[in-house]
């Protein structure tokens, strides 16, 4: 068994190509497609369908996929449970996260956490919730940061209540309006995220009773924000999102006060890794000191 020809496998399965795999982990290109080979000449089966496009998974690759995951993830816990036993804080925590996080959270609480654990790595994997969630489940990443209510075999830590507020142009009637009303929104053009990434609108919406008329369906928060100040829609975003960017748009409580309740979620603590434990403690504590 060759942990780093499991690796490097699983590192062209997230890439979806051997030359970007070779990018990233710094070999040539035949030397990716020899370890897949030695990989496959072991196991007796392909593992992956090459083509101009990239790479696919067998289905004998598909049903590896996950032990090796399990593997690798035992082998790092083993390490840093080793490095632990001599006094030494090290390893490498694959965290998921998404652009808010990434943008206001993630780099004082890293440069915090660092001051304490600095040979501790990091990995992001940046995505909607719903991936978040797949990567948590699949075993991809060691935590992640989601958006509750969550899957119920997940362990969370409830973080931060970030409030949700309609989204409206400079220009529109509503602009200086005391509140949003709820029953308005179904009269409006609505500009929402991409499927996995609009649950915190959708429960809005979902519990006001409101069908939205969505226009536009957009991946980027600050798309959406820029749609709205050109007056193509109304929106309903996070305000952490919106009240950290020089944006010239309106912002309006809704007329009935909702939240989106950030967190951040393990498959399981009991077999998260020392430094991953740190890190969800650390998370907790730092967004406590955290104005806003």
């Amino acid at each position: 068994m060759s942990l780093s020809k499991y690796e490097v496998f699983l590192s062209v399965v997230e890439l979806g190509s051997l030359t970007r795999a070779a990018e990233v982990l710094g070999f040539t290109q035949s030397g990716i497609s020899h370890t897949i080979s030695s990989l496959e000449n072991e196991f007796g089966f392909p593992l992956l369908l090459r083509s101009r496009s990239g790479v696919k998974l067998t289905g004998g690759g598909e049903q590896v996929v996950p032990a090796m995951r399990e593997i690798l993830k035992w082998n790092e816990q083993l390490k840093q449970q080793v490095a632990d036993i001599h006094g030494l804080e090290t390893g490498t925590i694959t965290i998921g996260t998404f652009t808010s996080v990434s943008v206001y959270w993630l780099p004082g609480m890293i440069k915090e956490f660092r001051k304490e654990y600095p040979y501790i790595e990091f990995k992001l994997m940046e995505g909607g919730y719903y991936e978040i969630e797949q990567w948590i489940e699949s075993g991809m990443i060691d935590c992640g940061f989601i958006s509750l209510p969550t899957r119920d075999k997940f362990e969370v830590f409830p973080l931060k209540q970030d409030r949700m507020l309609a989204v409206l142009s400079r220009e529109h009637p509503l602009s200086n309006a005391p509140y949003m009303p709820l029953a308005q929104i179904a009269h409006e053009d609505f500009i929402i995220q991409k499927p996995g990434s609009d649950y915190d609108a959708r429960r809005v919406l979902d519990k006001a009773g409101i069908k939205p008329n969505i226009k536009f369906t957009v991946g980027d928060d600050s798309a959406i924000i820029a749609m709205v100040e050109n007056g193509l829609g109304i929106s309903i975003l996070p305000e952490m999102i919106i009240t950290r960017q020089n944006h010239n748009v309106a912002m309006l409580e809704l007329e009935e006060r909702s939240f989106r309740s950030l967190g951040i979620a393990v498959h399981s603590l009991k077999y998260a890794s020392p430094a991953t434990r740190r890190f969800l403690k650390h998370a907790q504590e730092w967004l406590k000191q955290e104005p806003g």
